[in-house]
């Protein structure tokens, strides 16, 4: 049986925003590597908009999770890349309403993005 322990040290700044600095990982018999999940459909649609594009990044990046017989309560590390900081508040939204009470440990990073029609992109380590 998996078992996630938080770790949180006390001398570190404190982990706010639905996740915790580090994450322990017992007992998995397997990881998922998720790549970098892009705000598009299969079709090659990419919605208009911050909100439409980082729902459908983050269904894909459930979309592999469970692909692969998983749960989000799985995801250990979730690295988003974010076009522009504006939209920092509304990703760590949705991201919290995404994964409910589960805190993997978590980075954000302001970059550009491949394609410049993507305002994001999310990949993450999963373990089972």
């Amino acid at each position: 049986m998996i078992k996630l322990i938080p770790i949180n040290a006390e001398s570190a700044p404190e982990a706010l925003g639905g996740y915790t600095q580090a994450l322990a990982v017992e007992g998995a018999s397997r990881l998922l590597f998720i790549s970098g999940q892009i705000p598009q459909t299969r079709e090659g649609t990419v919605p208009e908009g911050f909100e439409a594009q980082c729902r459908l990044a983050w269904s894909n990046v459930v979309a592999a999770v469970r692909e692969a017989g998983l749960e989000v309560s799985s995801l250990v590390k979730v690295t988003t890349f974010l076009s522009d900081r504006r939209y920092a508040d509304l990703n760590g939204a949705i991201r919290r309403e995404v994964l409910g009470e589960h805190a993997p440990a978590l980075t954000v990073i302001i970059a550009e993005i491949f394609d410049s029609e993507w305002l994001l992109e999310i990949e993450a380590v999963a373990a089972g």
